[in-house]
């Protein structure tokens, strides 16, 4: 296991690596940058604003230039310019976002910085990505961690009841109300859930915004703990109505899988009774894949809450962090996002194997480690 573990941390890194640069890349490539929207803004800026950047609001007569410093069409996703602003505005700007240097040497200086968790500050908003991830973080660990918790503690239950009840009413009932739950958008369950208990068009009893309330310090301890899950119950509903679908029938089939093998006949022959045939016996081994995919669900609620959800609801969180960074293309905030995300999937990755082994003892790595590399 040891030796498995270090491989997969080995091959970790060239991993990591390569998807950090390719994402780098592509999105650096890409057209409409932070500085194409900073010039634009300029373009109604006044004399006074644009002599605080180095130059001077000019007339129609200036070069149109773009951010490589060349008249005319620049390479790829280059900025073409504007009437009015001078070069030295277009190449005080560059400077500015750090556009002055050539790529790879961004690129660089982007992962010597990243190794110490030095994300730098915001294009936009004016502050530390350490500080906006800080913000961002409990409403995102917020909703991953209660609805994984949700999701799965009504799920596995509810599919071993499945199991031992298959093919009953019990089982179609229940079958045909988890697919319609994940036939649901979560979107959109979410504006019925605000029509009908946010004050929307009934009843207002739980609140719409954020993850507490103003006056959260001045609370007691009971009160705070009851407010916190008061903003949570609408969103936390809405993220869940569709989870419960692929868990349970999961749940449901490893059960029936492993009531028709050997074993368990064995175990019923020698006396045993259901229940501990069920759970002494067949619960660990149809349990293992359920188990063992904790880490990888968790990451994965937590790195995919629903960025709409937390428009609706007005949350802060990691979604709409990078949605945002991605619409106005604030690099600092986009591959902190994506740099943290990548290191923890990749991460998650490994803790899922030594789950399964944590699980079920009889499993080891050595073959499949060798075969990985």
């Amino acid at each position: 296991m040891f030796e498995y573990i270090v491989r997969r941390l080995a091959l970790l890194v060239p991993t990591f690596l390569g998807i950090i640069a390719l994402n780098f890349f592509v999105i650096q490539s890409a057209p409409g940058g932070p500085v194409e929207q900073y010039l634009l803004k300029l373009e109604g800026a006044d004399t006074v604003f644009m002599e605080r950047l180095g130059g001077e609001g000019g007339d129609a007569g200036v070069d149109v230039v773009s951010i490589d410093g060349e008249s005319g069409t620049g390479g790829n996703g280059a900025y073409k310019g504007h009437r009015g602003l001078a070069p030295e505005v277009i190449e005080e700007v560059r400077r500015m976002y750090g556009f002055d240097k050539p790529i790879h040497e961004r690129f660089w200086l982007m992962l010597t910085n990243y190794l110490t968790f030095e994300f730098g500050n915001s294009f936009f908003k004016g502050r530390s990505v350490i500080q906006l991830l800080g913000d961002a973080l409990p409403v995102s660990v917020s909703l991953g961690v209660w609805s994984t918790l949700i999701i799965y503690f009504v799920s596995i239950p509810l599919g071993i009841r499945r199991a031992v009840k298959h093919g009953t009413k019990f089982d179609a009932v229940t079958g045909t109300l988890v697919v319609i739950g994940d036939a649901i958008p979560g979107f959109l369950f979410a504006v019925l859930l605000v029509v009908l208990f946010a004050g929307g068009s009934y009843w207002n009893i739980f609140p719409l915004r954020g993850l507490v309330s103003p006056d959260f310090a001045d609370m007691t301890l009971w009160q705070q703990v009851c407010d916190y899950f008061s903003h949570l119950a609408l969103p936390l509903t809405a993220m869940v109505i569709g989870g419960f679908a692929t868990l349970t029938t999961l749940t449901k089939n490893s059960f029936l899988d492993e009531i028709h093998k050997q074993y368990t006949a064995t175990a019923r022959a020698k006396g045993l009774g259901v229940r501990q045939v069920l759970y002494g016996h067949v619960f660990r081994n149809a349990m293992l894949i359920v188990i063992a995919g904790f880490p990888g669900a968790f990451i994965h609620m937590f790195f995919t809450g629903s960025v709409l959800i937390e428009v609706i609801f007005s949350l802060n969180g990691i979604g709409l962090l990078g949605f945002e960074a991605a619409m106005t293309r604030d690099y600092p905030v986009m591959f902190a996002t994506l740099y943290m995300f990548t290191l923890l999937g990749l991460l998650t990755r490994i803790i899922s194997d030594v789950t399964y082994s944590l699980v079920d003892p009889r499993i080891t790595f050595p073959g499949r480690g060798t075969a990985n590399a």
